[in-house]
């Protein structure tokens, strides 16, 4: 136990030497690899301590969970997730009842985000919920009701329309549009598993759902009712390609692809005899200046 304490205080002291979130990486790797049994005491307030570090550069956008390369790859930060799981072990089960008629029960190392007009961030009033962890770039609009959970990274300028869901871990970009009733999923665990991606200024219509590590490139725009999975290939009508995942590489939808729900006929068995087809996302356009001003974001409402 007091190796573990003089190992925090170690850490900590390299901090100035390393840099911040260098810092932070050592002690959350270090305090993650214990079993939880040995995170009582004084080990567990240090913990503590590091986690509260950890989670305000998350609020900050200091450090997240995934981010893109100089390529356009992007990259899984697994010591963050860790860093995340880390908080759950840490935390014990506490009453945030608001009163008789409105009960709720959650780890006390992750509540409800703590807004301050400061943060530049417009939540209207009708039950939206961010948690503790995730990052709101300025500007960000949130409509209600909707959810944010922990280790999202949401960009400047984007709008979070009432019912969406943004998944733990996932990353939004700058100007997005996620419409109502979406759903953005975020992957926790594994820790090496990509979250869901959605780059700048994508429009992501009304019942979309997107899941399992997609990655939606900039510009590109999700009909409503689309579904995008990593077990779903994507039909480009455009290009004649299919896109798939493959092994590690997650499904990607191009930049500036305009995709709408459709179907495809299935081709052999009862089904093909039944004449049944079966969901297939398919890209029927790139965006053009007309699909442009067709959903172009009109900077008043924020």
């Amino acid at each position: 136990m007091k190796y573990d304490v003089a190992c925090f205080t170690y850490y900590r002291k390299r901090a100035g030497d390393r840099g911040m979130s260098d810092s932070i990486e050592l002690q959350v790797e270090s305090f993650f690899a214990r079993p939880a049994d040995e995170l009582v005491g004084e080990v567990r307030s240090a913990a503590l301590e590091v986690f509260s570090h950890f989670k305000t550069a998350l609020n900050r956008g200091e450090i997240r969970a995934a981010s893109p390369g100089s390529d356009g790859a992007w990259q899984v930060h697994q010591w963050v997730k860790r860093g995340i799981l880390l908080g759950f072990r840490l935390g014990g089960l506490v009453d945030y009842s608001i009163d008789a008629n409105f009960r709720f029960f959650d780890k006390e190392t992750y509540p409800t985000r703590r807004l301050t007009i400061e943060d530049g961030v417009r939540v209207v009033p009708g039950g939206t919920t961010v948690r503790d962890g995730a990052y709101l770039g300025r500007g960000v609009t949130i409509m209600p009701p909707a959810y944010v959970n922990t280790g999202t990274y949401v960009d400047d300028g984007t709008m979070i329309d009432s019912h969406a869901l943004i998944g733990s871990c996932a990353q939004i970009g700058k100007r997005c549009h996620i419409s109502a009733a979406a759903q953005i999923g975020g992957v926790l665990e594994p820790v090496g598993a990509l979250p869901v991606i959605i780059e700048d200024e994508v429009m992501v219509g009304g019942n979309c759902g997107v899941y399992e590590g997609t990655i939606v490139r900039a510009r590109a725009i999700l009909a409503s009712g689309v579904t995008l999975t990593g077990s779903m290939p994507l039909f480009d009508a455009v290009r004649g390609v299919i896109y798939r995942r493959e092994g590690d590489r997650p499904l990607e939808v191009p930049a500036g692809a305009v995709v709408v729900p459709g179907s495809r006929a299935v081709q052999s068995g009862p089904a093909k005899e039944m004449g049944l087809s079966i969901y297939a996302p398919i890209i029927v356009k790139y965006r053009d200046d007309k699909t442009a001003s067709s959903v172009q974001l009109e900077d008043f409402l924020r």
